[in-house]
């Protein structure tokens, strides 16, 4: 999949992030105040459920990143940083929610992103306050954080939330918080990562013994499957792991995840939603996994000492999103309310299939912001 840039990137990408904002103005001016999760049918409002409130940080998270790159000299700057605001104030409450995993997916593309452009202290404290509140979700004797649905289980999803406790470990001198998030990553790297750099989207443990007992998945096709988001959030969630330890173990696990993505992926960069899919829908792809997996090599490719694998992870992140851009924007749908389509959420539960998701709207954006700031 290893591609150089073209001149014509910047253009192609410029195309993709103008047409972002003017999908988020779009749906803030039809459901205001609305947090959307997935389409039915290209449409945010509707009446399918959720199963958990995880997405809520995506829609002004993307409104942050509108704003960082436009910069604040724009006309249009002003209008973003104001909607970012009234989007996020209202997840503040949530700092102290101990009953999902889900906490670095609603406060790092929020309120860590507000701090970094304001530099107000009192949005900073609600990150810490957000890392604080997921590292009560540690299991001492298993050594991880526990998924939303059992006390016994890990998903590789958490892998993108642990960032929070990183953080506010990192900011506040905390050992034991630093602890626990290595652990928690030392844990998911022995149990849900396999030697060939595929991952299983859950792990169950004895709550007695802390032992591993078996992977399985809430998601993927099956136990033993490689479900490709959960790819894609190892990748991404592991470079930012080793970003903040700069545990090498986790660097290596970023690379081996990324090698597996690029070698079993299809060579357009769009992975099947699960590498071990059976025929009859293995043909069903998800663009999420895509836009996260893009966004991740542009992360990593920061973390190689070798310049070469390093232009190999850009390139191949630049490549992603180039397809993305050619194929999945929903450009050419002026009823379709979202940017990407072909996403998928739950495949199972007949959720979110083959339509725009709000995960993949927002690493998609963050990869584009993040490819022209290099290439312009």
């Amino acid at each position: 999949m290893i591609q150089f840039v073209y001149d014509s990137d910047k253009d192609l990408f410029e195309h993709a992030i103008h047409f972002g904002e003017k999908q988020v103005k779009r749906l803030i001016d039809a459901y205001p105040n609305f947090y959307p999760m997935y389409t039915e049918g290209g449409k945010w409002k509707h009446d399918g459920p959720v199963w958990t409130h995880w997405c809520d940080g995506f829609a002004p998270g993307m409104m942050w990143v509108f704003y960082r790159h436009l910069g604040p000299d724009k006309p249009e700057a002003k209008f973003w940083m104001e909607q970012a605001i009234h989007y996020s104030k209202p997840l503040e409450e949530r700092k102290l929610d101990r009953d999902v995993h889900d906490l670095g997916f609603i406060f790092l593309p929020t309120y860590y992103r507000w701090y970094q452009i304001t530099k107000d202290n009192a949005v900073r404290d609600v990150v810490f306050q957000a890392g604080r509140t997921l590292a009560q979700r540690y299991h001492e004797v298993g050594q991880y954080l526990r998924s939303f649905v059992a006390e016994d289980s890990i998903f590789i999803d958490q892998m993108m939330n642990v960032g929070i406790i990183f953080y506010t470990a990192r900011e506040c001198n905390d050992k034991r918080l630093r602890d626990i998030a290595v652990r928690h990553c030392t844990t998911t790297r022995r149990c849900l990562v396999r030697a060939d750099g595929s991952t299983a989207h859950e792990g169950v443990f004895d709550l007695e013994t802390g032992e591993f007992l078996r992977q399985t998945t809430q998601q993927g096709f099956r136990g033993d499957s490689c479900w490709s988001r959960g790819l894609a959030w190892a990748l991404y969630g592991f470079s930012t792991s080793h970003e903040y330890s700069r545990d090498p173990r986790f660097l290596h696990t970023a690379e081996v995840c990324a090698d597996y993505y690029i070698t079993h992926t299809p060579p357009d960069g769009v992975p099947p939603w699960d590498y071990n899919a059976p025929p009859e829908n293995r043909s069903l792809v998800d663009s999420s996994a895509a836009a996260i997996a893009a966004a991740g090599m542009l992360r990593l490719c920061r973390l190689i000492a070798d310049p070469m694998k390093g232009h190999f992870y850009w390139s191949t992140g630049i490549h992603i999103l180039r397809t993305l851009c050619t194929k999945y924007l929903a450009s050419g749908d002026p009823k379709w309310e979202g940017i990407l389509k072909g996403g998928v959420y739950h495949v199972h539960k007949g959720l979110g299939v083959d339509e725009s998701v709000m995960w993949g709207e927002y690493f998609f954006v963050e990869a584009l912001e993040e490819a022209l700031r290099v290439i312009a």
